[in-house]
């Protein structure tokens, strides 16, 4: 993480929106930047370099997920989404594109609060102290290396984001042992054990990671799911 004041983008097209946040976040420190479209906001990402990006769904000239799509394709800046889409498969449409987390409008500014400190927390010590295998680690044709957090399979180098890498990281603390979604959303993305929960928001990660990770386009994944559970990390051959 930069040494400077950390960077928030707020991309919205509500006015009303872009103050509320912008005074709130700005009165918790964060040097907080607007923008009103999707063609303003990968402006402000590209001369700013924000440190987290969150972005409204309905936005006009680009709307969020096609800001998402393009922003995956350079950067894995943390993006919460915003939206007020009723349907279930269009809040996780954004997901899909790359997001790591969404909210539903009208949401909590308290609760987004507690979700960006999560995230920047999170990447601010992106190396898990409880890890009980530092090191270079090998799972089946995989080579995890957990100090610099990168994964190579078969000696070619796998990109994954910081999300990704720490659900990785979780089920390697785990290896072997099926890990809950609440204990993902609780460790990974730092939800409250009391909060609103949406498990799909693990799912639809896991499922990108599982698909960076399969041994092969054919073969079996070395990530299975432990129904009415979760996930656990096979140990390989």
């Amino acid at each position: 993480m930069k040494d400077q004041q950390q960077k928030i983008l707020v991309a919205d097209d509500e006015a009303s929106i872009r103050r509320i946040l912008e005074t709130r976040l700005s009165m918790m420190g964060y040097e907080v930047i607007t923008a009103a479209d999707g063609e303003e906001a990968l402006q402000v990402v590209h001369n700013q370099d924000p440190d987290l990006i969150i972005l409204d769904v309905m936005m006009p000239k680009l709307n969020g997920y096609q800001v998402c799509q393009t922003l995956r394709q350079e950067s894995d800046v943390p993006i919460i989404m915003l939206t007020a889409l009723a349907d279930v498969a269009d809040r996780i449409t954004g997901l899909e594109m790359g997001a790591d987390d969404y909210m539903v409008k009208p949401f909590s500014p308290k609760e987004l609060e507690s979700r960006i400190r999560c995230i920047l927390r999170r990447l601010a010590k992106p190396h898990s102290p409880h890890l009980k295998s530092a090191g270079v680690i090998q799972v089946g044709n995989l080579e995890i290396d957990t100090n610099k957090r990168q994964v190579y399979k078969d000696k070619e180098r796998i990109p994954l984001t910081h999300l990704e890498f720490n659900l990785l990281e979780l089920l390697i603390n785990h290896l072997g042992e099926p890990v809950s979604r609440l204990e993902f959303l609780q460790k990974v993305w730092g939800y409250s054990p009391d909060g609103r929960i949406d498990t799909r928001v693990v799912d639809v990660h896991m499922s990108r990671l599982r698909n960076k990770l399969k041994e092969d386009p054919e073969g079996s994944d070395l990530i299975l799911s432990v129904r009415g559970v979760g996930y656990t990390l096979q140990r390989g051959n």
